[in-house]
């Protein structure tokens, strides 16, 4: 089981000196996850967290938005972002080129429309052999 959602929006990372923005930013993220969530909390269970950061120039720290989406996600999708062990962050140009045909849907949403964006995916965690 997993779901998965498009942030269309540029990322606010958790070491910027607004804190309002980045408070607004988890508001966003937590607003564009529950318009379509209609599962239950995960809870009790591993899982896994990916995010695919699609950006221009100037790109903000991938491992800085982490933390802001991870905590956005709070009491909607998982009760307690401890149940996240594993997570795969991505960082990719728009100006790049990707094989549309092996993305799912949402990530090619993303890529097509030009703008920077988030794609996020939350998963199970597989077995750490199936990492490796």
């Amino acid at each position: 089981m997993h779901f998965d959602f498009l942030i269309p929006k540029r990322p606010v990372s958790l070491q910027t000196r607004k804190t309002a923005n980045l408070q607004s930013w988890k508001q966003y993220v937590r607003s564009e996850a529950a318009k379509t969530w209609k599962g239950q909390i995960f809870s009790g269970k591993d899982i896994q967290l990916t995010l695919i950061y699609l950006c221009n120039s100037d790109p903000v720290d991938t491992d800085n938005i982490i933390k802001p989406i991870q905590d956005a996600l709070i009491g909607l999708i998982y009760d307690d972002d401890l149940l996240i062990a594993d997570i795969d962050s991505h960082r990719r140009s728009l100006s790049g080129t990707f094989d549309l045909t092996l993305c799912p849907i949402l990530l090619v949403q993303g890529i097509t429309s030009g703008l920077e964006c988030v794609y996020v995916r939350v998963a199970e965690s597989k077995s750490l052999e199936d990492y490796l």
